[in-house]
């Protein structure tokens, strides 16, 4: 290698070091991207309905901000307050759950009543449990830090909503000149199918925490709030979202009845199939396709390296990705693999079949 190509590398290296230490922050930007791109969609289609532009920006931002107050001020002190006492609930549910084994293997006779190793998964997952409930509730207890990284989205969602065009032009001139026009393509097909998954979450939120608070309220389970928003804001998370949101609310209700708690599963089951087979493929028509493999391996791999946000952005991440590598590995690199060879060589005379005198 030459002396330059050397100097490249060894920038490219440097470049790699510093992404992955602010790390976080690209993750913030990205979803910064996201919400700005929502918002420049509802800004359009009050610009259509005949509203100027610069009417329709303000009413779209104190739309985004009237929501996001709202929210912080109606939702989420009683939620804390829920929180605080699911803490408490979830270790004493286990609590009963081994009692309850105890008492039914003291019922049944012989080898029929072994429950020991049910036994000692219970006494197992207890301090897990109540190590999980802490550091999650830690986690949104760590309330300057959350506000610091909501304030930075914020703004530079508001920036970008503001004047997009130079931001999208200024990545846009980072490729050559003859791909530029290609590039602005592949970001407008990344525009739809963000703002597509975009909308589609939202709705699956909404839908998915109402039913599922209004099920918790027929049951009488308690700390209703607490478990619906818990199942509206997990829904965000494909495979791993569902499955954790169930295991609150079974909880409070085992320490009525294990019955209870039988039925809020069953309950949870089945609002997920009727999520899947009626909801989904409703609002997520213009989502783009993903694997389910490939959906929940993105999930573990970008939970490990990027934390909770990596886990909550990684299907959008993944979508990013899915399109890039469709249109450029794909389309532009391997499908025209040997083509221009192809076409610069002159065509070959045809043989005509040899006559018999």
């Amino acid at each position: 290698m030459k002396l330059g190509q050397w100097v490249g590398l060894l920038v490219l290296v440097v470049c790699l070091y510093i992404l992955w230490q602010i790390r976080q922050v690209v993750l913030l930007i990205f979803l910064a991207v996201v919400l700005a791109m929502a918002m420049h969609r509802i800004q359009l289609q009050m610009q259509r309905a005949g509203l100027k532009r610069g009417t329709a920006l303000s009413l779209t931002i104190l739309l985004t901000l009237s929501l996001i107050a709202g929210f912080f001020l109606l939702i989420v002190p009683p939620f804390f307050r829920e929180s605080a006492q699911l803490a408490e609930l979830v270790p004493q549910s286990l609590d009963r759950l081994q009692k309850w084994f105890l008492e039914l293997q003291q019922q049944l006779p012989g080898e029929v009543g072994d429950f020991r190793l049910l036994d000692q998964l219970t006494q197992q997952l207890q301090p897990l449990v109540g190590s999980i409930s802490q550091n999650f509730f830690a986690f949104f207890s760590n309330t300057v830090g959350l506000l610091i990284n909501l304030l930075l989205v914020l703004v530079l969602t508001v920036m970008l909503l503001v004047n997009p065009l130079p931001y999208r032009q200024g990545f846009v001139r980072l490729f050559p000149a003859f791909y530029r026009r290609r590039v602005d393509a592949i970001l407008s097909r990344c525009e739809l199918a963000l703002v597509g998954w975009l909308t589609g979450t939202l709705i699956n939120m909404v839908v998915i925490g109402s039913v599922s608070g209004a099920v918790l309220l027929l049951l009488g389970v308690r700390l209703v709030l607490a478990n619906a928003l818990l199942a509206g804001v997990l829904e965000a998370i494909p495979n791993i979202g569902p499955v954790l949101s169930v295991l609150p609310p079974m909880a409070i209700a085992l320490l009525d009845s294990p019955w209870k708690a039988l039925i809020v599963l069953v309950a949870y089951i089945v609002i997920q199939q009727l999520e899947q087979y009626l909801l989904v493929p409703t609002v997520m028509a213009k989502q783009v396709d993903l694997l389910p493999a490939v959906t929940l391996l993105s999930q573990v791999v970008f939970a490990i390296f990027f934390g909770f946000l990596g886990l909550l952005l990684a299907l959008p991440l993944v979508i990013v990705a899915q399109i890039w590598i469709q249109e450029v590995v794909i389309k532009d690199i391997l499908d025209r693999w040997g083509k221009d060879k192809e076409e610069d060589e002159p065509p070959q005379p045809e043989l005509l079949p040899e006559t018999s005198e």
